[in-house]
């Protein structure tokens, strides 16, 4: 499967709140069908259509032990998407700093001198601007 269909079936498997809380759990271990649908007041075929899309997206593996198939996460695809959107992350870091570069040198100000300021209480920061 390439990147570009891992990381649609993985944003699609995450888009439903369900899903995302089946992976919560299953981040702390194994879980059985009835164990995911414990907290979901929904059927346990429910549940077992949202472990299928979570599968299919590569989320979750079922073993099988004797009846019990528990299901478990698997972390990959979240690398994948973490690895994408760190792209997208150093991007807009680097406008947003150059923004904020941008900003201080209209306003005549350093931006430790400028974070300084912002730091300072309301009150503390009107009554030093008051005295210079």
């Amino acid at each position: 499967m390439s990147t570009t269909e891992t990381l649609d079936r993985t944003f699609a498997a995450l888009a439903d709140p369900t899903r995302r809380a089946i992976l919560a759990r299953l981040a702390s271990g194994q879980a059985s069908v009835t164990e995911l649908a414990a907290p979901f007041s929904m059927s346990l075929p429910a549940v077992s259509k949202h472990l299928k899309v979570l599968e299919r997206a590569g989320l979750v593996v079922r073993g099988r032990r004797a009846q019990w198939r528990p299901a478990e996460l698997q972390a990959e695809p979240l690398h994948e998407v973490s690895d994408w959107l760190a792209d997208y992350r150093r991007f807009w870091e680097e406008r947003l700093d150059r923004f904020d570069e941008y900003l201080h040198s209209i306003q005549g100000t350093e931006p430790e001198e400028a974070a300084a300021k912002a730091e300072r209480p309301r009150g503390e920061r009107n009554r030093k601007e008051g005295e210079q």
